[in-house]
């Protein structure tokens, strides 16, 4: 290609960006404007009602007049009406989260409202949605499988060493990893894990979450006259370190925590660039005790956590129990975080 056509091409290439980012903007405005007057109509709704004059049959009546009033008109049924009045209600006092569902799509907003009941749960939710621009399939993908709980799960159990690096590691790491395309037999080595992550990089991307970006597998490690390999090892951009994952497909022991440790010391002093943060190590296994990972990570220096993978999705209502007895644990003065008596 002649240097005049390549110039060509970069002119036009410019062009381009120009318009799709006028046409993102564009969407972005019609969106806002749209919740926005979603918004209002719900505000309104509100207060109609409880001044005590309307009910279910007069926003029915709505409903039918508007439709006569203008046919195009779409999105007024008496259903959405009532989850406009929901929604404006829900929202009302949380400073913090009315801009959030301006920046989402419609269908968005009605997943969220929909299926998460607690306050914390819907911030969570319109930020990671917000933040990693998922799509409808995408944000129910993650609803449905639970990621609010296994996230503040992880949370609840970050060793005190994760919790003083120089950047905030809340909301990153999980609990537990749905690994269920995977398609693993109940019987399978940690070659079959590590090959079967691999071949679905993109699915396994998706599960760790925003700014996970893969660097390599079984990756070398050199000490000495030795040479060693990590199974994973991922960068994330937010927090700006290394993180390796170490995979045991069988039930959490104490002592692999000391492998691990070594990885990390090897990473920070021979990998880890000056502008970087300490690297983070993921202890992936198939099963694990709480209280054997409490136990192990009491005096634990380097950051890192334990987590397990599962292969099939664990119902919600399981995972709400649990962090429910995990945060009565927390919460008692003799527990991982209280004082030792």
């Amino acid at each position: 290609m002649s240097a005049k056509l390549a110039k060509k091409d970069s002119e036009f290439f410019e062009i381009l960006g120009i318009i799709r980012a006028g046409r993102a903007k564009a969407y972005e405005a019609v969106n806002v404007a749209l919740i926005d007057t979603y918004w209002t109509v719900g505000a309104h709704l509100s207060r109609k009602v409880e001044e005590g004059g309307w009910g279910k049959g007069v926003v029915k009546e709505l409903a039918d007049w508007l439709l006569t009033q203008d046919p195009d008109l779409k999105g007024f049924s008496s259903s959405n009406l009532w989850r406009m009045k929901q929604f404006y209600e829900v929202y009302r006092d949380e400073s913090k989260l009315a801009p959030l569902v301006r920046l989402l799509p419609w269908t968005h907003n009605l997943l969220i409202l929909g299926q998460s009941k607690r306050p914390e749960e819907r911030e969570f939710y319109l930020r990671l949605a917000v933040q990693a621009k998922w799509s409808t399939r995408e944000l129910n993908r993650q609803i449905r499988n639970a990621t609010f709980e296994r996230t503040v799960l992880s949370d609840k159990k970050l060793a005190s060493v994760m919790r003083v690096l120089p950047r905030d590691a809340t909301g990153i790491f999980k609990d537990s990893y749905l690994l269920d395309f995977l398609d693993l037999p109940e019987r399978h080595s940690e070659s079959d894990l590590q090959s079967g992550l691999l071949r679905n990089l993109r699915q396994f991307l998706m599960e760790l979450g925003d700014g996970f970006a893969f660097v390599g597998e079984k990756v070398r490690v050199q000490v000495g006259n030795q040479d060693f390999e990590l199974d994973l090892l991922f960068y994330h951009r937010d927090l700006q370190c290394l993180v390796a994952f170490e995979l045991k497909a069988v039930r959490f022991e104490p002592e692999h925590l000391g492998k691990l440790s070594f990885y990390l010391e090897a990473l920070d002093r021979d990998r880890k660039r000056p502008h970087e943060n300490p690297s983070i190590g993921v202890l992936l296994c198939r099963t694990k005790d709480d209280e054997v990972v409490e136990y192990a990570m009491s005096r634990h220096l380097s950051p890192a956590l334990v987590a397990q993978y599962e292969t099939q999705m664990i119902p919600k209502a399981v995972l709400q129990q649990k962090l429910r007895e995990w945060s009565l644990i927390l919460e008692a003065p003799d527990g991982p975080e209280g004082e030792q008596i």
